[in-house]
């Protein structure tokens, strides 16, 4: 049941949308783009075009996620190719890595929007990134891209609430984020190094194991995931020991904290001094 301070946010989100002529939405298939698209599909029709970028630092299944979700609600869909990895400023892999990940991303976009006379580019971030260090919010800022789930202010668990009532399958899908995070400031973002995290990750989900990270420290590798599949990993420790040994990886350890947001940001002293 969706309450009035909630529904609110939606009828205001609704009216901006409206406002709209036209729009780009920078479509990952995950929670909230996935009700933007279909809010603001609602909204506009025709005059919505998603879009998603197929790179190395994206998991392939959530770019085919990304095509049957559009697909299904009647949205225009296109894919591009990124090249963050052909990037010094990304693949030297410094604290603002993501400013240049989003910088790349909306440049894209912003070629679509002026060939086709797009007037907005969107992007889904929602109010509860603003509490995370996200230095691709500043790139969105810097470059016009607006983002309609912030202005409304509505939180992550609104939102999946809303995609429950609106029949979403997305409504209680894990978070996800580009496997660049896996890999600590200051190290090389390498295409080995993201296939190998890759293929680690979907090993484990495989398994059951949901809401992971590989997060590979140069010879270790920490394993985040939800304290519930704490018991599950240990049970079939040896088998995830030699599958991970063949990848390559050298040092297995599983993080006793469990699964948080922007773990790898825990290191920056002062998030506000760092540099663009």
């Amino acid at each position: 049941m969706i309450n009035k301070r909630v529904q609110r946010k939606l009828d205001v989100l609704k009216w901006k949308l409206r406002k709209i002529e036209s729009a780009i939405l920078a479509f990952s298939g995950g929670v909230d783009s996935t009700f933007l698209l279909k809010v603001a599909h609602g909204e506009l029709k025709d005059r919505i075009l998603a879009v998603t970028a197929k790179s190395e630092i994206y998991l392939s299944s959530e770019l085919e996620e990304a095509r049957r979700l559009s697909k299904k609600m009647g949205v225009e869909h296109r894919i591009i190719c990124t090249k963050e990895l052909g990037k010094r400023e990304f693949y030297k892999n410094s604290a603002n890595r993501c400013y240049f990940c989003k910088k790349e991303l909306f440049s894209e976009l912003k070629k679509i929007a002026k060939k086709e006379k797009i007037r907005y580019i969107l992007d889904a971030s929602n109010v509860d990134d603003l509490k995370d260090y996200r230095p691709g919010m500043i790139a969105a800022k810097e470059m016009g891209i607006i983002s309609p789930l912030v202005e409304v202010k509505l939180k992550k668990k609104e939102i999946r609430l809303l995609s429950k009532e609106l029949g979403l399958p997305t409504w209680d899908k894990p978070a996800q984020s580009c496997l660049a995070s896996r890999i600590p400031y200051g190290e090389r973002i390498t295409k080995e190094k993201l296939v190998k995290i890759a293929r680690a990750e979907d090993f484990l989900r495989k398994m059951g194991i949901g809401n992971v990270r590989v997060r590979n420290h140069g010879n270790i590798v920490r394993i985040e995931t939800d304290p519930k599949y704490f018991q599950e990993i240990l049970k079939n420790s040896k088998k995830i020991i030699g599958k991970f040994k063949k990848m390559g990886f050298v040092y297995l350890t599983m993080d006793l904290e469990g699964y948080r947001i922007g773990s790898l940001n825990e290191v920056l002293p002062d998030k506000s001094q760092v540099t663009f």
